[in-house]
């Protein structure tokens, strides 16, 4: 199963809030929708959840257009929004069993849908509470479990952890990974990058409305990273490496970093590679001879500038 968004564009008047946006993840993936505030990342995912139409473009969850056949994208879309709507008068399992009749789950399948999905999110307990006197915390659970409840292949999660303690983050995260076990295709825009990082296969940076960037961790890992920096533990003889470093080509820099050092180099994988021979070569004995990879947070600020439209 995959999600594909094809030349997607919406603009409100002069702005273009999503300006022909291509991307795709498939079951099993966890892909990070990230960029700055006013990016464009909730409208897009508001078109994915057939609650906006986009000016131009399409979206298809497996093969299924979310522009042509909003219903049918519904019954296997998940959408998890910011916030939680308020609701008085409904208690968390008359909520869900709302939408597990919004969704035409039959009476004899309704009880053990929404038993099972109360456990999963750990809601049982409070099954019986009214919403509006949730935590935060709970009413993502909610959110989350409303989602699940038509056991959508892909899922579309708005901030999800926003406002959360640490310990309903890491709870949330933890669900999270289980349902990508499980072979959900889940997209998640989020502000806290070092959450993403904890769980996501993959991201989508986007700016001004415009893709920059989209692929597995490690394609984006590699992308545009001219320079590489390398972790060198020799054996003994820190000083005689730091000082033999220094006068290689193609090593920008080398600095100490305990009993270790580290250097930014222009180098080719073949250039590195000749690096630990020629080392090697010349009588130090490496412990530690490794290539330090991009976060997350590091792709992100080399590749936006922080715009806003």
């Amino acid at each position: 199963m995959q999600v594909r968004v094809v030349h997607l564009k919406k603009h409100f008047g002069r702005t273009r809030a999503v300006d022909d946006i291509n991307f795709s993840f498939a079951s099993g993936q966890v892909f990070g929708f990230i960029g700055p505030n006013g990016a464009g990342k909730t409208t897009t995912i508001r078109i994915l959840a057939t609650l906006l139409e986009p000016t131009g473009g399409n979206a298809f969850v497996d093969g299924v257009s979310v522009v042509e056949d909003p219903e049918k994208a519904r019954r296997i879309i998940g959408y998890v929004p910011d916030t939680l709507p308020t609701h008085n008068d409904m208690t968390v399992h008359e909520y869900l069993d709302f939408f597990a009749r919004a969704y035409s789950i039959r009476a004899n399948q309704r009880r053990k849908v929404i038993e099972s999905i109360e456990a999963f999110t750990n809601l049982t307990c409070i099954r019986d509470k009214f919403i509006h006197a949730l935590s935060k915390g709970m009413k993502q659970r909610v959110s989350l479990a409303r989602s699940l409840v038509h056991d959508p292949p892909a899922l579309v999660m708005d901030e999800p952890a926003a406002g959360l303690d640490p310990r309903a983050r890491v709870e949330l995260r933890e669900l999270i990974k289980i349902l990508a076990e499980q072979g959900k295709a889940i997209l998640i825009s989020s502000h806290i990058l070092t959450e993403l990082a904890e769980i996501c296969t993959g991201a989508v940076i986007v700016e001004q409305g415009k893709l920059l960037r989209a692929g597995n961790i490690e394609q984006l890992q590699t992308q545009d990273t001219a320079v590489r920096t390398l972790q060198i533990r020799p054996l003994e003889k820190l000083e005689e490496l730091h000082k033999e470093l220094l006068q290689m080509p193609n090593i920008e820099t080398a600095h100490r970093a305990g009993e270790a050092l580290r250097i930014e180099t222009q180098g080719s994988d073949q250039e590195i590679s000749d690096l630990l021979t020629a080392l090697i070569r010349k009588g130090y004995r490496i412990t530690e001879f490794r290539q330090e990879k991009a976060g997350l947070e590091d792709i992100f600020m080399n590749v936006t500038q922080g715009k806003v439209q």
